[in-house]
């Protein structure tokens, strides 16, 4: 890799117990990686969360990190677990039991991207699959366990906010009328990943920037979510996902002329639930 697999934005000081990350955001293909692939650089882009790290990069100035991949998910899909393998596209697996994410092509190593497209010719080898987990993914899902054990020390509690996009296909896809499909899923494994009174600030922050906001439909959260969502131990992740169509070209991948605009709504919309993790906030907000 030309550059570390992610980058943690620090704040001066953390004021808060919220964590923000965006795992698919990286846009870093290693050169050989690209010569490999059977897609031009445009279409491999194409599951990327392009952007996503640019519109939470306020986090920091509000007291609170962000975790950004520089690692593209194309290459090694953060949000996946290290042994979601695919046999079909690493050599020797063997099968396992049914995994719907697994078969669909997008296991920790992807082998397609949106659309169903084929990254690779044929097989990768055991060893070169290993060699990426140990270089990428296990030091982020490292760097992510210290970021929510240090606010469990100093808050008693961590909040992640597990940042995602998602194409407008997906809205389109969805029932009703097309003003009234979500811009925003919030996804917390329906209730098992997060308080629910969190989830609820959470989506009245989005709500109050005039987005319209879904729960858990079309995605309720996959692996870290999943792995890391512990609210017995005050541990609570919530994954968003924002429309694409919101602020950026899906077909060039390019920002939209709006997107300094959708920025600053968020920005509001990232202060608020940063609000949610400081000390006192949730006493406050339940009285």
């Amino acid at each position: 890799m030309e550059k570390p697999p992610f980058r943690i934005l620090e704040p001066h000081r953390r004021t808060t117990s919220v964590v923000f990350a965006s795992p698919h955001s990286g846009s870093d293909y290693p050169p050989g990686f690209l010569r490999r692939s059977t897609l031009d650089e445009q279409a491999i882009r194409s599951s990327e969360d392009a952007f996503v790290d640019r519109l939470f990069d306020i986090a920091p100035s509000l007291g609170a990190p962000l975790l950004a991949a520089n690692v593209p998910r194309a290459y090694v899909d953060f949000n996946r677990g290290a042994d979601e393998l695919d046999p079909a596209v690493i050599r020797g697996v063997p099968p396992h039991a049914h995994n719907p994410r697994v078969a669909s092509g997008l296991g920790v190593i992807p082998r397609v991207v949106t659309g169903g497209r084929a990254i690779y010719r044929g097989k990768l080898e055991p060893e070169e699959a290993q060699r990426r987990l140990d270089a990428t993914w296990h030091p982020y899902h490292a760097a992510l366990r210290r970021l929510l054990e240090e606010n469990l020390a100093q808050f008693g509690e961590a909040i992640l906010i597990d940042c995602h996009s998602m194409p407008h296909e997906a809205v389109r896809a969805l029932p009703g009328k097309p003003g009234l499909r979500p811009q925003v899923v919030l996804g917390d494994r329906f209730g098992a990943a997060s308080r629910p009174d969190i989830v609820d600030r959470v989506e009245a922050a989005f709500a109050g920037a005039g987005l319209a906001v879904a729960r858990n439909t079309p995605f309720a959260g996959a692996f870290i979510t999943q792995n890391y969502g512990r609210p017995s131990r005050g541990q609570h992740v919530i994954q968003v996902e924002i429309d694409r169509a919101l602020y950026m070209d899906e077909a060039r991948i390019r920002p939209a002329a709006n997107f300094e605009r959708f920025r600053e709504t968020l920005r509001g919309v990232i202060s608020e639930i940063a609000r949610i993790g400081r000390p006192g906030s949730q006493q406050l907000a339940a009285e």
